[in-house]
């Protein structure tokens, strides 16, 4: 369903967010007072402007309550980001997200009243550790500890392989499921453990982190690779 979103602050990921979600179909407004940032976004969403994200009176004249979600994307400038979050709140904003760079930070927020707080830093940290870790995995998303969510194109050891041969599935030792896969522009959801593993497939996998890279080693293992 597409939504209003208003995205301020306009760092690198407060346009990588606007962007992406401009581009999965959502209408979205980005505020900025950096009038080249402003700029830089313009042709890549649906309205930018240069404005003040802390000025009570820009934000009413913006009709900044008429929006679904917030997302305060100002980062190392804490009373700016506290500012913005509170007068969002006050205006009526049903869902604001807020960016935090620390703990501290980001206590502040919660309390204040942010919906979510988000950490773009330490999650990215946690990504590339795992990526470093899962030498084949392209993308991670940690779930709860020690469990996750990995992208990974199908290595050439599990080409030809049905799902259930190379140890994914239920009744896998491994805990780890494959539960989608994308085929050029096919998806398959939750496929069948008798899929058979194609050449560019991409493999969406979620289960233990671990148990993934032992499932790999073992899998590349087996054919000598």
């Amino acid at each position: 369903m597409k939504k209003q979103i208003v995205v301020i602050g306009l760092g690198r990921f407060g346009i990588s967010v606007a962007k992406t979600l401009h581009e999965i179909g959502h209408d979205v407004l980005a505020i900025d007072t950096n009038e080249k940032s402003v700029q830089s976004i313009s042709a890549d969403i649906t309205h930018s402007i240069q404005a003040d994200g802390t000025n009570e009176t820009v934000l009413r004249e913006l009709g900044i309550s008429n929006f679904d979600i917030a997302i305060v994307s100002i980062g190392s400038a804490v009373e700016a980001s506290v500012l913005c979050t509170i007068l969002l709140k006050k205006l009526g904003v049903p869902y604001v997200i807020a960016r935090a760079d620390n703990l501290l930070h980001g206590s502040i927020l919660e309390r204040i009243g942010a919906d979510k707080v988000v950490y773009p830093e330490q999650e990215m940290g946690v990504r590339v550790a795992h990526v470093v870790t899962l030498s084949d995995v392209s993308y991670y998303m940690p779930l709860v500890a020690g469990y996750g969510v990995a992208r990974m194109t199908a290595p050439g050891y599990l080409l030809g392989k049905q799902i259930a041969d190379v140890g994914f599935g239920p009744k896998g030792k491994w805990e780890v499921a494959v539960v989608l896969i994308q085929r050029e522009k096919e998806i398959i959801v939750t496929p069948s453990l008798h899929e058979v593993i194609r050449e560019n497939d991409v493999l969406v996998v979620a289960g233990n982190s671990d148990n993934l890279e032992k499932l790999l080693h073992e899998a590349k293992k087996a054919v000598g690779n």
